[in-house]
């Protein structure tokens, strides 16, 4: 699948600025292919390796009585339609395609569950279906698919991703979005141009060395949020590695 010919993409990927990233990543394939080969043989240890964890997840997800999964219908590698699974954290029902911090949906056990990104676990099974990535852009919804603009079609030569550069820079994406007066507008024009142009970035930068360093990036990302729930209760802890000052970080121009 890294060995597409570029006269096999979708018509809508066929213009000079995705050729550019094709042509690129053309010379990684060897690591690509490395890379899809992990991808899976990782995500079937860590489905066996974690389930205690997914089960007490699930509970947690159906403690309202609603559904455990939430599924989204999602656009990834080649503009492939795709069904992302998550714990449910939300309430049924009909809202924005955005989700804002204090978004009244939201169940109490859902917030716990985001807050430590437990509701992404399902999506190790799309990693073994071969649907996603560890590491790759995250996976929009196909009405923001249809915004992107020549360049940033780019963005689907990858599987999509769990994690990526893009996803530790607004890893606070809800808290913008809050306090925005209309945050599908905001997502729209401010915050998905500046997440395409870190996907780009990563795409022409693409090595299994810079992804190892994303995964690290995120694990100690989020043992800097377990420290801090910790230090609103008066426990203290040391995330692993130094943490990085003085990068952008959730913002927009």
């Amino acid at each position: 699948m890294w060995e597409t010919p570029f006269a096999a993409l979708p018509k809508s990927m066929q213009n000079k600025e995705v050729y550019r990233y094709w042509r690129q990543l053309m010379r990684r394939r060897g690591e690509l292919a490395v890379k899809a080969g992990f991808d899976r043989a990782a995500a079937a240890v860590l489905l066996c390796a974690l389930g205690p964890l997914m089960a007490a997840s699930a509970c947690l997800a159906a403690a309202d009585g609603g559904p455990v999964f939430f599924r989204q219908v999602r656009v990834t590698q080649y503009g492939r339609p795709f069904v992302i699974l998550k714990f449910r954290t939300m309430r049924p029902g009909e809202g924005p395609a955005v989700t804002a911090g204090g978004d009244a949906r939201v169940t109490p056990a859902g917030a716990f569950l985001r807050r430590h990104r437990l509701d992404e676990l399902p999506q190790l099974w799309n990693i073994l279906r071969g649907e996603m990535s560890f590491v790759g852009p995250r996976p929009e919804v196909p009405c923001f698919v249809r915004c992107y603009t020549p360049e940033m079609m780019a963005t689907l030569l990858l599987p999509a991703g769990i994690t990526s550069p893009a996803a530790l820079r607004f890893r606070r994406e809800e808290e913008l979005l809050r306090r925005a007066k209309d945050p599908e507008r905001l997502y729209r024009e401010k915050i998905l141009p500046e997440k395409a142009k870190e996907n780009l970035r990563y795409l022409w930068e693409f090595s299994l060395r810079g992804d190892c360093k994303v995964l690290w990036d995120t694990l100690r990302a989020m043992a800097g949020g377990l420290c801090a729930e910790r230090a609103k209760r008066g426990s203290t802890c040391t995330p692993p590695g130094r943490r990085r000052t003085g990068a952008a970080e959730d913002t927009v121009p």
